[in-house]
């Protein structure tokens, strides 16, 4: 059987990747052509959540080996046929390609076709630039805070800790004007 999979990402409009795959393929053959598809290096942590009709994520399969509590399945893309989680038209995943800020690609099986098989997943369509892949300089934005910017007022309530009492930290304040002035 080949795998019909519709990529939408919610950062750009116009981006869509229609990815063809043989259902015995392992998610790292999947995860492979998607980042061919997008010109992603594979040198970044990936991994696909097997979403409900509602996006949400129901298992996880990573690109390494993550827990190694015996209670939990850990399943590993290079261990994971793709016809394991994904079987029926309309199956929603997730593919993150960004772990540490949370973005990822929204994945449909729009297609079942039962009768071909493909030697190598392939790209069949592709439309508008994928976002990039890993957010250069995200923090910085962020306006740094000096030692004259804050209120120093009530530091010397906390002492060596023992003391420690939540309420003293209303005494501590950045200027009111502060972010104005970052303008």
């Amino acid at each position: 059987m080949v795998f019909k999979f519709i990529l939408l990402s919610d950062e750009v409009d116009d981006f869509l990747r229609e990815i063809h795959i043989d259902s015995d393929a392992t998610f790292l053959e999947l995860n492979n052509a998607i980042l061919d598809s997008v010109g992603y290096t594979k040198d970044q942590m990936t991994s696909f959540l097997i979403c409900n009709d509602y996006w949400e994520a129901e298992q996880e399969i990573t690109l390494m080996e993550m827990d190694t509590s015996s209670e939990v399945d850990s399943l590993v893309m290079d261990r994971v046929r793709v016809e394991e989680f994904a079987s029926e038209e309309g199956q929603k995943l997730r593919f993150i390609f960004d772990v540490m800020n949370e973005r990822s690609f929204y994945m449909e099986l729009k297609e079942v076709k039962t009768r071909e098989s493909l030697p190598a997943p392939i790209c069949k369509r592709s439309k508008g630039n994928p976002p990039a892949q890993v957010l250069d300089g995200l923090f910085m934005d962020i306006p740094e805070v000096k030692a004259g910017d804050l209120d120093m007022d009530g530091l010397d309530d906390f002492g060596d800790g023992e003391d420690f009492n939540e309420d003293d930290l209303d005494n501590l304040s950045i200027n009111d004007n502060y972010f104005e002035d970052q303008m």
